[in-house]
């Protein structure tokens, strides 16, 4: 995957600066496909912001402390930060394999990380939004969170561990009062109706605070492993008061020294959170509670994505059907999984894995239509055009025309939908290009218009679909990099678009989507195939035998 810009410094004009999250996500197991997800849309929508000129930091990271990891290090006969290293290493080594290219990974055990946790509770303390009480309720360690008894299944466990019961507890913890938010939270949903999205999950956050808000408890006694309470050093701070603040740490250098006034000026408040579903109370709720009570300013926009099912049935080790994302990656390339993912599961709802259709899909929108159209083409253009782009002005070229008329308002179609967080529609949008170009040339006939002599036709075809081609190339460019690349070097671009340069440096993003930028009389490499046709695993392949 081609490398996006790294930042050197964030610009003072906030508005040129665009900073995004996925969540922390909690060590207690390596990586799965739905964090693999929630990532490579995150890098998708990094990349397009790049590409648009913004100065971009995504950040990313492991959320480490808390009970259940302390548990489950006890059980491997291992420290926990031992246990820790190990597993944010792995969610490290798969975001690398996908192409995925944080600016900041931040591991909530840093040390500088507890300073700017104790600093932020020092300011919600002295607003006296912190005391003692007694806290008795049913517990899931998984959940790392109090359930209320209706909340629990039949069996005393939570709806999402089916497999753990929650535990009961009686202990002191210092809580923060949520309650004290009730009425400025009602306040911001109804002044900022786009705060969550999609709407769906703006009114389930709504509906909750309707039902009037709890104080939450923020620390936790005999667990060791967390960081000490300021106030308190016998208990240690809630995992969930500690991960959210992991957004704000991850601004700083992880060599800077820690101060949250110094991180909260380097880029907060975040553009855009991504999250799922399942963490939406913390995020939608409590974090921007506590930034309130803190006095600093809320995010921009949290959105909400849903679960992934495989074949239409929930993952798990109990049902055998839960799907490796580093096998897949291995197995088909890191291009062919975000393409898919991002392409054909609408982000902001529910999706399914089919592995028939991930090979069906890939091989009829990458293989086929937008393969084959460049392969035939080049070949047609070493044929007919001496293996160079023709010479044509396409200013000169009608408006109308089948393939103009489409890329006139693809890159406003693009922008739209990425800043919807739609990443399919913007794929969608984008294919709709290829498929008119397949169309446009079965209906042109370049062959025919050669054998006619009608030498200024061929190139006009022959140009339109390069030209198109191209600007599919690089408003995919966010999603499927390599293969982006693999299409501008074979238009002649040298190492446009690889490792060593990246797309925003062929020009500004409004000159790069003006249709027409073929310079004429560049040479054309020699086609060759830029995605591989798939087959499952248990295809069998298929021999061609020659006759005797």
């Amino acid at each position: 995957m081609q490398a996006r810009p790294k930042i050197q410094s964030m610009s003072n004009h906030a508005s040129h600066r665009f900073t995004l999250t996925t969540p922390l996500y909690y060590v207690n197991a390596i990586p799965h496909i739905g964090s693999a997800y929630t990532t490579m849309a995150a890098d998708a929508l990094a990349r397009f912001k790049c590409l648009q000129g913004y100065e971009v930091r995504l950040i990313t990271g492991t959320d480490e402390h808390g009970q259940k990891i302390q548990r489950t290090a006890q059980l491997k006969g291992i420290p926990p930060q031992e246990y820790c290293d190990t597993i944010a290493a792995s969610f490290a080594a798969l975001w690398e394999q996908l192409g995925i290219q944080a600016d900041r990974f931040i591991r909530t055990t840093e040390a500088g990380h507890q300073k700017i946790v104790a600093d932020f509770f020092q300011r919600v303390w002295e607003q006296d939004d912190i005391y003692l009480d007694r806290q008795q309720g049913w517990y899931c360690v998984a959940c790392e969170e109090f359930k209320e008894e209706r909340e629990l299944l039949e069996s005393g466990a939570c709806p999402i561990h089916t497999n753990l019961k929650a535990e009961w507890r009686d202990e002191q913890n210092y809580f923060f009062r949520l309650s004290r938010y009730q009425a400025q939270l009602e306040q911001l949903y109804r002044e900022r109706p786009s705060f969550v999205q999609p709407p769906s999950r703006r009114n389930e956050v709504m509906s909750f605070i309707e039902q009037g808000l709890k104080d939450f408890s923020i620390s936790r006694v005999n667990v060791d492993w967390g960081i000490p309470l300021p106030c308190d050093p016998s208990h240690t701070i809630y995992v969930w008061f500690d991960a959210l603040l992991g957004y704000v740490t991850a601004l700083l250098d992880p060599e800077a020294p820690p101060s949250l006034e110094k991180a909260i000026a380097l880029g907060w408040p975040a553009n855009l959170h991504l999250l799922g579903k399942d963490i939406l109370r913390f995020h939608g709720i409590y974090w921007p509670a506590m930034l309130l009570s803190a006095g600093l300013p809320l995010p921009e926009r949290l959105f909400v994505h849903g679960f992934l099912t495989k074949d239409g049935q929930k993952m798990g080790k109990s049902l055998g059907n839960t799907l490796d994302p580093f096998d897949l990656v291995n197995r088909y390339g890191a291009d062919a999984v975000r393409y898919y993912f991002l392409k054909e599961i609408e982000f902001g709802r529910d999706g399914d894995f089919s592995e028939h259709r991930f090979v069906t899909v890939l091989n009829a929108d990458l293989a086929n239509d937008l393969g084959n159209l460049l392969n035939r083409t080049l070949g047609m253009a070493h044929k007919y055009c001496g293996g160079q782009v023709p010479t044509l002005d396409p200013n000169q070229v009608d408006p109308t025309h089948p393939l103009k008329a489409i890329a006139l308002s693809l890159p406003e179609r693009v922008t739209a939908a990425y800043d919807a967080c739609r990443i399919d529609l913007a794929c969608n949008a984008i294919l709709s290009l290829i498929r008119a170009s397949n169309k446009y040339i079965d209906d042109s006939a370049p062959w025919s218009l050669f054998k006619q002599g009608q030498q200024s036709a061929v190139e006009e075809v022959i140009f339109s679909v390069l030209e198109s081609v191209r600007l599919a190339a690089y408003l995919l460019s966010p999603i499927i990099g390599n293969l982006s690349a693999a299409i501008y070097q074979q238009l002649g671009f040298g190492n446009h678009g690889s490792e060593t340069t990246g797309f925003r440096e062929g020009g500004s993003f409004a000159q790069q989507t003006q249709w027409g930028q073929l310079p004429a009389h560049q040479s054309l490499s020699k086609p060759q195939p830029i995605f591989t046709r798939l087959e499952l695993p248990s295809q069998p392949s298929i021999q061609i035998l020659e006759s005797p």
